[in-house]
C-alpha cells in the first residue's frame, strides 16, 4: 500500500510540479475564466428564480476558450484543438444574436 502512495506522490509531482511552466499557468488561468461562465449563470440563475444564460456567460466563454485554444495550440492536441475551435464559433454567434436583437430593441424605441 505505501508503494501506490510513493507512486502516486511521484504522478502527482510530476504533473504538477516539475512540469510546471508559464504555459500550464495560462492554461490554469484560462480554465478559471472558462469555469467562472458557470458560477455566473449559476447565480443570475438563482437571482431570477428561473435559468437565465447573461450575457457575461458568453464573454467568459470568449475569453476562457480562446485562452484554451492559444493553450491546445501550443500543446498540439488535435481534438482539444477542434473542440475549443468550435466552441469559439458557438461564442461569437451568440454574441453576435445578443447584439443585432439590442440593436433592433433600440431601434423598435426611437
Amino acid at each position: 500500500m505505501a508503494n501506490v502512495f510513493q507512486e502516486l506522490a511521484t504522478w502527482f509531482h510530476q504533473v504538477f510540479i516539475k512540469q510546471f511552466d508559464t504555459w500550464v499557468l495560462l492554461g490554469f488561468v484560462a480554465q478559471f475564466f472558462f469555469s467562472m461562465r458557470f458560477v455566473v449563470q449559476w447565480i443570475a440563475s438563482e437571482k431570477a428564480k428561473r435559468s437565465v444564460v447573461p450575457v457575461a456567460f458568453w464573454f467568459f466563454s470568449l475569453g476562457g476558450g480562446g485562452l484554451l485554444l492559444v493553450y491546445a495550440i501550443q500543446r498540439q492536441d488535435p481534438v482539444f484543438i477542434a473542440g475549443q475551435a468550435l466552441g469559439m464559433f458557438i461564442y461569437i454567434r451568440n454574441l453576435w444574436l445578443i447584439a443585432n436583437e439590442r440593436k433592433a430593441a433600440m431601434t423598435k424605441v426611437d
